[in-house]
């Protein structure tokens, strides 16, 4: 059996996170791993052609990462608390995030909501969850958002 220490928990803050950090908590305390839960805000970098000012945007991206590490302090202590458990908040698109930051930790298994998205909407937009499955360099296990957790 592999030997899973470190469990990257992916996360956008819906009201969906918290079925996917109890998986994480379950998969934690089952391999008694330590859990890095990652949130990615869009860089909206491809915004500075609209005649938006690049200061504008790099500000309202700022606000956003400062809410989200706030949002990520509390979701920590709500979702993780009594583990050994460290929050990251980072910009730009969440599947490249997500692959990149599990690489630089190390992690051994990723943990992710998926949105089921479909017609469309996922033409159009595509699947992080997707991406991050084809892509990954170990095991990826996705939690759908009708799967509530008691």
């Amino acid at each position: 059996m592999p030997d899973i220490k470190k469990i990257l928990c992916a996360v956008d803050f819906s009201e969906h996170s918290g079925n996917v950090a109890a998986y994480a908590r379950t998969l934690a305390e089952a391999f008694d791993a330590d859990i890095v839960c990652i949130y990615v805000a869009p860089s909206l970098s491809q915004y500075v052609g609209f005649k938006v000012p690049a200061s504008s945007i790099d500000e309202f991206v700022g606000e956003i990462v400062s809410g989200a590490e706030s949002t990520m302090e509390e979701f920590l202590g709500k979702h993780f608390s009594g583990l050994n458990a460290a929050g990251k908040v980072a910009t730009g698109y969440a599947a490249e995030e997500v692959l990149q930051y599990a690489l630089e930790e190390k992690v051994d298994m990723i943990v992710m909501g998926t949105h089921g998205r479909k017609g469309i909407d996922r033409i159009l937009f595509g699947s992080v969850a997707e991406k991050v499955v084809k892509s990954a360099k170990c095991p990826v296990v996705t939690v759908r958002p009708s799967l509530a957790v008691a």
